[in-house]
Parts: C-alpha cells; structure tokens; sequence
C-alpha cells in the first residue's frame, strides 16, 4: 500500500442526492433549495394535470360537441358485388363464412361483419355473417342463397 492507490472506504463517498432542508448548518436549509414563495414553495403542493401556469389549459380552449357511445359496435361492411366476384373468381362454391372473407381479405380475424346490399348478387349461396342489411338478405333468398346470422 502506497499513496498511489489509497482510496475512500466502501460507501463513504457519492452519497445519493443532497439532504436539504436539514437546519442552516447544513447549508441547504432555509428554502430547501425551493426558493421563495408561490405555490411550488409551500407543502402539499402538487400540479393539476393540463395546467399551463394560469393561461386557459389546452382542454378548455378546444370546441366540444356531440356524443360519443362507448358501447358502439363497428361492423365491416362487404358488398354483395365483392362476394359475387369470388363466385366469379371459382374461390368460392356454395357457402361463405368468415373465415372465407378473412382469407381473402374482406375482413380481419376479430371484426364483425355486415352483408350490404350493394351490388348484384347471382349465385346461390349459403353465406354466414354477423349482420345483414334487409336489401342483402333479400337479394340473397331471391339468387335461392340462404344469409345465416351469427
């Protein structure tokens, strides 16, 4: 041991952050490092969220309207013209479930689907969805189809 390599005991050095408020000893009471007066000098203190230091916050200055449900369901429509151009296409015969329209990339995996009335519709077809528009279901039973609600 020499006085090249001497160095501080374990844990003795780098404590973590300065301890304020601790008496004017200390050299960090009187404020606390806090400076003087206002709100954030006082305890208890804690900031509203969106507060903008007085001026009118983002969320009250922005026109509100109208309503929103949250119980809305969102239905991914496909027209009877889409699944006639399978029937063309020889991807499909006789029967369409979802799981034919997510392969084909009508629809995804997790929607629910509604059959519209777009279109014209000349195969006879057994085709299995959520919903169906009454012009759909119509013009299926009239092309001798059947429209299977799930």
């Amino acid at each position: 041991m020499n006085l090249s390599n001497l160095k501080p005991a374990q844990g003795s050095v780098n404590r973590s952050g300065k301890r304020v408020g601790r008496g004017q000893g200390s050299g960090k009471g009187g404020t606390a490092t806090r400076g003087h007066k206002g709100a954030k000098s006082r305890s208890g203190y804690s900031k509203k969220i969106g507060f903008e230091g007085g001026q009118m916050p983002l969320q009250r200055r922005v026109p509100k309207f109208g309503f929103t449900n949250i119980n809305r369901k969102e239905y991914q429509g496909v027209n009877l013209d889409k699944l006639q151009a399978l029937v063309d296409g020889k991807i499909v015969k006789d029967a369409i479930n979802l799981d034919t329209l997510v392969e084909n990339g009508l629809a995804k995996r997790k929607d629910l689907v509604k059959i519209l009335g777009g279109g014209e519709l000349k195969a006879s077809l057994k085709i299995t969805a959520h919903k169906f528009t009454a012009t759909a279901k119509a013009a299926i039973e009239a092309a001798g189809g059947e429209a299977i609600s799930l």
